[in-house]
């Protein structure tokens, strides 16, 4: 089942450290499968105060995620980017194929006796 790498960012001025870090995360991504599903785009916000922005990275699987978040090359960039940029950070399964909501609707519905 695919899994997201997804940051939550509020960048600051651009720097060194923030240019070098972008320049090398794709190469710590390639051998884990992973590939930028958003990176840079402006986020139109709906609902709430949502200041920053968004990057989303999809992986074939949730080990491959973590994989990567832990490998020695992510992990020797990363003080390049927490040291300047502030936000959240995390990881996330997706639906599996044929996922309907409705069905997980009527499962709480169930649960809570409704």
């Amino acid at each position: 089942m695919t899994a997201y790498a997804i940051a939550h960012i509020r960048p600051e001025a651009v720097n060194e450290d923030i240019l070098r870090y972008i320049e090398e995360i794709q190469s710590t991504m390639e051998p884990f499968g992973g590939q930028f599903l958003v990176h840079g785009a402006e986020v139109e916000v709906l609902e709430g105060p949502f200041p920053g922005t968004i990057v989303m990275i999809g992986f074939p699987d949730i080990e491959r995620a973590r994989a990567w978040y832990a490998s020695p090359a992510y992990q020797e960039i990363l003080p390049l980017r927490t040291a300047h940029i502030s936000g959240e950070a995390f990881l996330v399964e997706g639906v599996p194929a044929g996922y309907d909501a409705r069905r997980t609707a009527a499962a709480l519905r169930t649960q809570a006796g409704l």
